[in-house]
């Protein structure tokens, strides 16, 4: 694993020179940090043969660093970006990885389609909003008993306290909490939040209004 990860970090690095896919002071040992980061989930779940979407996906932190990890992963990447999603398709055709697909779509969209709700074993997502806005993008594309495992901060307590009613609404509940260091000691966790009825049809809402009026 450890020549594609770094055939990764070549294409990032290059890529990032021209359209500042993540910070231009981001140097080698920070992508270590972020690679490092995105595999800590592997250490809550067995993801050989599971389908899993990952929401924000940016320069590919976490899921496209989990499918170079995980042969028989499928994973989709959904980053609204059009630069980033982009950058994304390219990565998969260097790094030949056939079962990753790239949608450069918004997450509420994907919730209301057809091809994409309820359909997922696992929804990730890493760095991309508050827990209660998540839950909307993400809980509508998994199965019922799917998983989303969500990376926070050192606030995590106060983000589950007020995603309770997004929680209730949405049929999920945070049945696992991993914590552990990256930079300092005990500062992420990822939060296991499973799913446990079926999705109301009117969820998620409209685009823009997860963010705006959260549940």
């Amino acid at each position: 694993m450890e020549y594609i990860v770094n055939r990764f970090k070549e294409l990032l690095t290059k890529e990032n020179e021209v359209h500042n896919l993540v910070s231009r002071k981001t140097g080698i040992r920070d992508l270590d940090r972020h690679i490092e980061d995105s595999l800590q989930v592997n250490q809550l779940v067995d993801l050989s043969g599971k389908s899993l979407i990952d929401i924000g996906s940016g320069a590919g932190f976490p899921a496209l660093i989990l499918a170079l990890g995980n042969p028989g992963l499928a994973v989709t990447l959904v980053e609204a970006d059009n630069k980033k999603s982009a950058f994304l398709q390219m990565a998969a055709r260097e790094l030949e990885l056939p079962a990753l697909e790239v949608v450069c779509r918004r997450a509420e969209e994907l919730g209301q389609d057809q091809g994409y709700r309820e359909k997922y074993d696992i929804c990730t997502s890493r760095a991309v909003a508050e827990l209660r806005i998540l839950l909307e993008y993400g809980v509508p594309l998994v199965r019922v008993g799917g998983w989303l495992y969500l990376w926070k901060g050192r606030n995590w307590e106060k983000e589950v306290e007020e995603a309770q009613n997004a929680l209730q609404l949405l049929g999920a509940k945070v049945e696992r909490v991993f914590d552990y260091s990256l930079m300092e000691d005990r500062d992420r966790v990822i939060l296991g939040v499973r799913k446990l009825l079926p999705t109301e049809e009117r969820y998620p809402r409209r685009v823009g209004i997860p963010s705006k009026r959260p549940l």
